[in-house]
């Protein structure tokens, strides 16, 4: 859980922060296009990007954050992950598809399906770093080693570049004996992989996704806010 919050507030810290973002939106769901202001049936977009329709560099748009452009996902992803497997290679997609446009960004933000599929697949092929967000909550912390294994499986199998930048604790509220005991276990599994910052249940968070803007624009004071400029920094710092 908060997999697209985090995306999407992640990369407008970096853009606020200066740096040339791209925001690509590989969930069928469009959340984090819908998030920064932009209609789900825009087009063309990711699914036609993947498909030789367009271009990447003609999919790509601007959003109301400064240097922070976004490739949106589009109604036709919704079927990719039937697509894909039928295309030789199709691990390879996405990577190649953002290739020719990776000198004009300096980061580049990748918003996964929340499943294991071909579309994720692809994502974690074309990525370098993995944050994982982890909903203090006891299912979440059930099926961490699951996906940690898997993550494990791409980087041997197809994506040797692959790291985890860490996991991100989310929705968490310290208030509840739940919430700290959740956040102790993952604490004491992983300890070096576990971010310092918290992201922490908060009201400007789960509605600044209505208003088309990340929670840094929408309440740029509230605690969500907060959180999530120094987990930016955190970021970096882990390089």
């Amino acid at each position: 859980m908060g997999k697209t919050t985090t995306a999407v507030n992640v990369a407008a810290c970096i853009a606020e922060a200066g740096y040339e973002t791209l925001l690509v939106d590989v969930d069928p769901q469009a959340n984090a296009t819908v998030g920064l202001g932009l209609p789900r049936s825009r087009t063309p977009g990711l699914y036609e990007v993947l498909s030789g329709e367009s271009t990447a560099a003609e999919a790509i748009v601007g959003s109301s954050v400064e240097k922070l452009s976004v490739l949106p996902a589009s109604p036709g992803l919704a079927g990719a992950n039937i697509e894909l497997p039928r295309i030789d290679a199709f691990e390879q997609l996405l990577s190649e598809a953002i290739e020719p446009i990776r000198d004009r960004f300096e980061y580049i933000v990748l918003d996964c399906p929340p499943s294991l599929g071909p579309l994720t697949v692809s994502a974690l092929v074309a990525a370098d770093r993995v944050i994982v967000p982890v909903q203090t909550e006891y299912f979440a912390l059930e099926g961490l080693a699951g996906l940690l294994e898997t993550l494990g499986l791409v980087q041997r199998e197809l994506n040797p570049r692959l790291t985890v930048a860490g996991m991100l604790l989310t929705m968490h509220d310290n208030r509840t004996r739940l919430g700290r005991d959740v956040e102790r276990e993952v604490r004491e599994h992983f300890s070096d992989l576990v971010f310092d910052t918290v992201i922490p249940r908060n009201v400007r968070v789960g509605e600044a996704p209505s208003y088309g803007l990340p929670v840094t624009h929408h309440d740029p004071h509230s605690a969500g806010a907060a959180a999530y400029f120094e987990l930016a920094k955190e970021v970096a710092a882990r390089g």
